[in-house]
């Protein structure tokens, strides 16, 4: 049997645009600045750099080549690879699910905040804005708490574009999407940052984003940090890939495409890095504090610190703060739409739905499940405690066991090397092999173990042990069962997907078929 045929990319370029949009999100603007202040300054660069090349890219190729290989979603293209690897596969979907829900309310925090930004509208206290203002944050964690309308329209707003550009398709929609959206999250973000560097006090925040502490080099924390900012910031680890990769044609430079977008990715956030520096370096000016008392990442930094700045310029300052919350906006909408195309994938090649019944039904249950969870008073609890248990014991696992079992259970390493280089212009060779299947885990271990000793030290967040254990150890948790679940039951014969130019994929085995 031969299903129909799949989807494929207009172009390389719509690909590596799209790959690229899925790894430049939130985490790039907000995350990697403060970790390379934190790590050492100008010498994080250094074990950064390692990271990228001995672990970030092989797991980049690792799962470009399991996508174009097997030709399906995760939990397809993991079981034509072997029929007990499937729940690997269905993991990660559950991982996209549980992300996808709480990621789509940050944007449309920052939508809310391109409109604030017109006359400064968190007065002379942002945080007390943020906070109070404008989500109303419940004065205790909890689960059900009222409807905040503030934040409930903008997130409706960014299911409703979301799930249109997901149900044009891969060419028409997300491709097109990622051709528009890149380029203008560039443009933008660098007219932001040559803003930032002509502020009084820019100098002195890159002195201290850059001077380099190399004794830092020699701390193991620093090289944790390196190895995991590389690993969140790639997209990797929770199927986006695999599910981009499947939709390439048979002949892809699969080794060349990773090593452009794992360093489009890095460059972008050294470039946000700089942004970020720059604009925290005016803000020690202004207030006559130091640059480490002003640096802080998240959305603290988002949605208090740079308001506090915006209100400190003396012109154009509607203008920044537009343009800064246009491109959170622009970063977390590439990626939100990345992450939920896995979860539409899987349910295609799991039904045989056609893709516009598949976006309404499964974008439609996840866009409700994020709009009745996150717009509440309890919605920032939530998004917090969710965001750091899936992200550290879910991805993280998830990417572990993926290249143990791949690597060490099944040795499949050389299969999917002999494959990359048949259709890649860069030959991966024996390296990345050595790379991917002792280097990669040693690193994943090493961060697990390291949050795992910071958590057993204290309650997270400063939250009861019953809401940690509900809404984040409970949510990790559950994902892992799902993948269990959903492998158990029956497939219908997915059969051998046909490209539109005819090709066959690799068959299903016997194995995966019973």
């Amino acid at each position: 049997m031969t299903a129909r045929p799949r989807e494929q990319w207009g172009t390389r370029a719509g690909f590596l645009l799209a790959a690229i949009g899925s790894a430049v999100g939130l985490g790039n603007i907000w995350r990697f600045p403060y970790i390379a202040y934190e790590n050492g300054g100008g010498a994080f660069l250094l074990p950064y750099l390692v990271a990228l090349l001995s672990a970030g890219i092989p797991l980049l190729i690792f799962e470009y080549t399991i996508g174009h290989k097997f030709r399906g979603s995760p939990p397809l293209a993991f079981r034509r690879m072997a029929r007990a690897a499937e729940p690997i596969g269905w993991w990660q979907v559950a991982i996209c699910f549980v992300i996808s829900v709480y990621y789509a309310v940050i944007i449309a925090w920052a939508i809310r905040y391109v409109g604030f930004s017109v006359g400064q509208q968190w007065g002379d206290d942002p945080e007390k804005f943020f906070s109070n203002d404008f989500l109303h944050v419940a004065e205790q964690p909890g689960f059900a708490a009222p409807f905040v309308p503030g934040v409930l329209w903008p997130l409706i707003a960014v299911w409703v574009v979301t799930l249109v550009v997901l149900a044009l398709g891969i060419r028409r929609g997300i491709e097109v999407a990622s051709k528009i959206f890149i380029p203008l999250l560039v443009v933008l973000f660098l007219i932001l940052v040559v803003r930032a560097l002509f502020l009084p006090g820019a100098a002195e925040g890159l002195n201290a984003f850059f001077s380099p502490d190399w004794s830092s080099i020699t701390d193991g924390k620093v090289w944790v940090a390196a190895y995991g900012q590389i690993f969140f910031s790639l997209s990797v680890g929770f199927g986006i890939m695999v599910t981009y990769a499947s939709y390439l044609r048979r002949k892809a430079d699969l080794g060349g495409s990773a090593l452009v977008a794992g360093f489009a990715n890095s460059s972008f956030e050294i470039l946000a890095g700089i942004g970020v520096f720059a604009t925290l370096g005016f803000m020690a000016h202004q207030t006559g504090v130091a640059v480490s008392e002003a640096a802080t990442s998240g959305p603290g930094l988002a949605f208090v610190a740079f308001p506090t700045i915006i209100s400190e310029l003396s012109s154009g300052a509607a203008w920044f703060g537009i343009l800064f919350f246009t491109c959170l906006v622009l970063a977390g909408l590439t990626s939100l739409i990345s992450i939920v195309q896995v979860i539409v994938s899987a349910v295609q090649d799991r039904t045989g739905l056609a893709r516009v019944p598949a976006v309404l039904i499964v974008g439609g249950l996840t866009a409700a499940v994020s709009i009745a969870l996150f717009p509440t008073r309890n919605g920032l609890y939530l998004l917090d405690v969710a965001d750091h248990f899936i992200n550290q014991y879910g991805i993280v696992l998830a990417a572990f066991v993926a290249v143990i079992v791949v690597a060490w259970a099944l040795r499949k390493l050389g299969v999917l090397r002999e494959h990359t280089d048949t259709v890649s212009n860069l030959k991966v060779g024996r390296v990345w092999m050595v790379l991917l299947g002792v280097v990669t885990p040693v690193a994943l271990v090493w961060m697990m173990v390291d949050s795992l000793r910071q958590e057993f030290g204290e309650t997270y967040g400063g939250y009861t042990t019953e809401y940690v254990l509900i809404a984040g150890w409970g949510v990790a948790g559950v994902a892992i069962v799902l993948g269990v679940v959903m492998a158990l039951l029956p497939w219908r014969d997915p059969g051998v997907p046909e490209d539109e130019d005819g090709v066959v994929a690799a068959p299903v085995t016997e194995e995966a078929k019973s």
